[in-house]
């Protein structure tokens, strides 16, 4: 996996290379770019696919600790990472995390599409059961260990505070532990969590929500009918706010689409690409 130093530190990502439309895919907490690899191998055929791993807990190398690590300056890390790979006519995609609803008002230069699958927005901050469970373990002395060692226990991961709030179908015990390992074993990894989950602040998407009202550039929002953490009536709001927004609603999902139906993510990709309308 190539990686590329950036002002905040060294990050590893995908690059599946190519001639086709690029499309970049962001992850949320404590889950990696593995979180997109049914995606990135479905779409690579006809399309160059990047999934960087942002410093979310599951980065292995930690960030520049001179560096202040928060929301911003991953925001402002995105648009250094597309800025240094040259990226243009990019279609940007977030699932879970909020974070490019704010490169999008700040730093759209790059991009030429915005999709929005089931993520943070508005005022939904700490998000759900394990937004909360995060908060309060990243305000605890020694809060973030413990909440590790339990999210790590096999028998607990489909409870509602764990990855069962965030798919439906199991995530395959490989691919969740090694979420979990960096936040396990390196405490530099640890701090570089705590700190930017305490440096949110509460008002920035909803200040990216009237910014995404001048961004008049086909956006998509792909919406999880049954999602536990991010309200169905977000994903109706953002489309409607967006100019150019379209709203696509998928069933028998939670908010990690990329796991629960990654076929019909990517249909729904595909064909915003390729400039169809956009199937509800």
């Amino acid at each position: 996996m190539p990686e590329i130093e950036l002002t905040a530190g060294t990050i590893a990502y995908e690059d599946t290379g190519g001639p086709g439309p690029v499309v970049v895919l962001l992850h949320g907490l404590a889950h990696d770019a593995t979180v997109w690899r049914k995606v990135i191998a479905a779409l690579a055929p006809g399309h160059r696919v990047l999934a960087p791993t942002l410093p979310y807990g599951s980065h292995r190398t930690p960030m520049k600790p001179e560096v202040a690590l928060s929301p911003d300056s991953v925001i402002d890390l995105i648009a250094e990472f597309l800025d240094r790979l040259d990226l243009t006519d990019v279609t940007l995609v977030e699932s879970d995390c909020g974070r490019a609803q704010t490169v999008a008002v700040r730093h759209p230069e790059r991009l030429t599409r915005l999709v929005l699958v089931s993520c943070e927005a508005f005022d939904n901050y700490p998000p759900g059961a394990p937004g909360k469970m995060i908060d309060l373990a990243c305000r605890v002395p020694g809060g973030i260990s413990l909440m590790v060692r339990v999210l790590g226990l096999k028998a607990l991961r489909r409870f509602p505070v764990g990855l069962g709030a965030l798919t439906k179908r199991p995530v395959p015990d490989e691919i969740a532990e090694a979420w979990l390992r960096p936040l396990r074993t390196d405490p530099a990894i640890r701090h570089d969590f705590r700190r930017y989950c305490l440096a949110v602040r509460r008002d920035e998407l909803l200040r990216a929500a009237e910014g995404l009202r001048k961004f008049d550039r086909p956006a998509l929002v792909v919406w999880a009918v049954d999602d536990l953490m991010m309200p169905r009536e977000h994903g109706r709001r953002l489309a409607e706010l967006l100019p150019q927004g379209r709203l696509v609603e998928i069933e028998d999902s939670r908010t990690l689409i990329s796991e629960d139906q990654p076929e019909r993510l990517v249909d729904a990709l595909r064909a915003f690409v390729a400039g169809a309308p956009a199937t509800a």
